[in-house]
């Protein structure tokens, strides 16, 4: 999942000019790594397209199979909340943006063809955070024998895919 969130941040920082920090550990899925590379970067795009006019970086981590997407944007209201995973669903404040509301619907369909649930929330202080989890049968042993899960906080970088240390 590491390498799957670095190249859908890099890929959206290119596209959008937006930051992107990462906190990742070493999950590794078994899945279909198409479904879920779409998956995060449709929480990436929407997390872009919700929070455009801030300079904050959008926040991505994987913990445990477990991925969110964070932003400092208006965030989802509680009615929203429960239906943002719907096909075509789009809330009275998404209607003047771009999309189909079928973004976070494939989120929703990968995390359930992974086992998995989906959720969405407001963060304390503002913003959303949005993402999905896979069933933890899923999770495999890192590849490297005997390590450890660890934090790699970077912030994603240039077109080059450069990344530097906050």
């Amino acid at each position: 999942m590491d390498a799957l969130a670095r190249r859908v941040s890099q890929r959206v920082h290119r596209r959008t000019g937006r930051f992107v920090l990462l906190d990742v550990d070493d999950s590794v899925v078994r899945g279909r790594r198409q479904g879920l590379e779409r998956a995060v970067g449709n929480l990436l795009e929407n997390a872009a397209k919700f929070d455009a006019d801030s300079d904050q970086p959008i926040e991505v981590r994987v913990r445990q199979g477990e991925v969110s997407v964070a932003d400092h944007g208006p965030g989802i209201g509680a009615a929203d909340a429960v239906r943002v995973f719907d096909r075509f669903y789009r809330a009275d404040t998404a209607r003047a943006l771009p999309g189909s509301g079928l973004g976070l619907a494939i989120v929703h369909d990968v995390a359930e063809a992974h086992g998995g649930t989906v959720f969405a929330r407001t963060r304390p202080g503002g913003g959303a955070e949005v993402g999905f989890t896979v069933e933890r049968s899923r999770l495999l042993e890192p590849k490297t024998p005997g390590a450890k899960v660890t934090a790699d906080r970077q912030r994603t970088q240039g077109a080059e895919g450069n990344a530097v240390r906050p």
